[in-house]
């Protein structure tokens, strides 16, 4: 059990530190009327970049270790060892998650409002 819960942290962590840009991403929607699409092509990556600074990853791993925390000490507190090890297991999954979905969620504020600052009107 306790492997199944490294492979799920490791590979949770992998997902934490995608970009944001891979499939399943909309990035931002913008009001088109009287934007020059090139530039704003430039400004959206620029912006990408400057929100590759949200340290999603880490969001993730500090996640996933207060959860396995709380999770083992709730198993501890209701069973036995193998409770707690379960606990701890399924609590550092859902800290982990939790934790890089904030970091995701952060990284699109930071780009709407840089494309905001930039002058831009975001519909999303």
């Amino acid at each position: 059990m306790l492997q199944r819960a490294i492979l799920g942290l490791l590979l949770l962590t992998l997902i934490a530190c995608q970009s944001g840009r891979g499939p399943g991403y909309s990035g931002p929607i913008v009001d088109p009327q009287g934007i020059d699409m090139a530039r704003y092509q430039t400004d959206l990556s620029e912006c990408q970049d400057i929100a590759d600074q949200v340290p999603v990853g880490e969001r993730a791993v500090a996640g996933a270790a207060t959860g396995a925390v709380i999770g083992g000490a709730v198993g501890a507190v209701l069973g036995n060892r193998n409770t707690a090890t379960r606990g701890a297991g399924v609590g550092a999954i859902g800290g982990g998650v939790r934790g890089a979905s904030s970091g995701l969620s952060e990284r699109d504020r930071v780009v709407h409002n840089c494309l905001r600052g930039r002058g831009y009107h975001i519909l999303n």
